[in-house]
């Protein structure tokens, strides 16, 4: 993981400019504001393929939102956002962006998986069919094709007898891990978990964890909005704090987590661990 924030000393970070394919995901000064509310004030940072990259920091420090913007489910209001090379939402033309139509927005987020807090399953829908319906519906896949791989994906979570259940007779911890699986459905490039455990009951977390493990070992690029310290620390390869919209501190985990070199990241840890 590669960050620049302007004035701040980043520890366990080198400057920008890697190698254009060994980069998953470049933020370049991205801005992102709400009417008169800035919620993302300049966020530069770089998440190299297959890295794991955990975001903690306080509520309302714009984390979620960076999160969405990567995925073009909200629009940048300043800077430059890439995914594998490609501008995210915009093409440039004669020095200029200009936004790019519905379908091609599609087509590009298809290649980006997102895990929300809350699971979003569809719930007239069994396990399997959540997974089935976007490779089929968004990618136009043979449902046989789509049907199969879906089996082996919530195998895959520890789901394989839950096939055909309805999301109403899952757990909270059941209903996650498909959604992962539903993520994983349309073989993305890349996973995005927003405070993927916030909602669930601690005794259903550690399956979670456990499935994520899983994915970051196996070579997922990934990167995390979480609470879970214990995870950023095990199984994150880069640790960013973030606070009002800014990228704070970014390093290794451990080191960050141990030995934190901005007054701002102690004050929170102090209060979480």
């Amino acid at each position: 993981m590669a960050v620049a924030v302007p004035g701040t000393a980043v520890r366990g970070a080198t400057a920008l400019g890697l190698p254009p394919a060994d980069i998953m995901v470049k933020a370049e000064s991205v801005v992102k504001h709400y009417g008169s509310l800035q919620v993302l004030r300049g966020i530069s940072l770089e998440v190299k393929r297959g890295e794991v990259m955990c975001i903690i920091g306080p509520s309302g420090s714009g984390k979620s939102t960076f999160l969405r913007c990567i995925n073009h489910l909200e629009k940048v209001d300043g800077g430059r956002l890439t995914v594998d090379g490609e501008m995210v939402g915009y093409k440039e033309r004669d020095g200029r962006l200009h936004e790019l139509k519905d379908r091609e927005v599609c087509r590009r987020r298809a290649e980006v998986g997102m895990v929300f807090q809350h699971f979003n399953l569809f719930p007239h829908m069994t396990a399997l069919d959540n997974v089935v319906i976007g490779p089929v519906k968004v990618k136009g896949e043979p449902r046989a094709q789509a049907a199969a791989r879906a089996a082996e994906l919530l195998a895959s979570v520890g789901l394989a007898d839950k096939a055909g259940a309805y999301p109403r007779q899952l757990s909270g911890g059941q209903q996650q891990r498909v959604a992962i699986a539903r993520a994983l459905g349309m073989q993305p490039k890349l996973m995005l978990f927003d405070e993927p455990t916030s909602a669930l009951d601690p005794e259903l977390v550690g399956d979670v964890l456990e499935v994520m493990r899983k994915l970051a070992d196996d070579g997922m690029t990934m990167v995390v909005v979480t609470h879970e310290i214990g995870f950023a620390r095990e199984v994150g390869d880069s640790l960013v704090f973030m606070d009002a919209g800014l990228v704070v501190e970014a390093g290794p985990p451990k080191q960050v987590l141990a030995n934190p070199s901005q007054e701002r990241t102690r004050a929170f840890l102090s209060r979480i661990l």
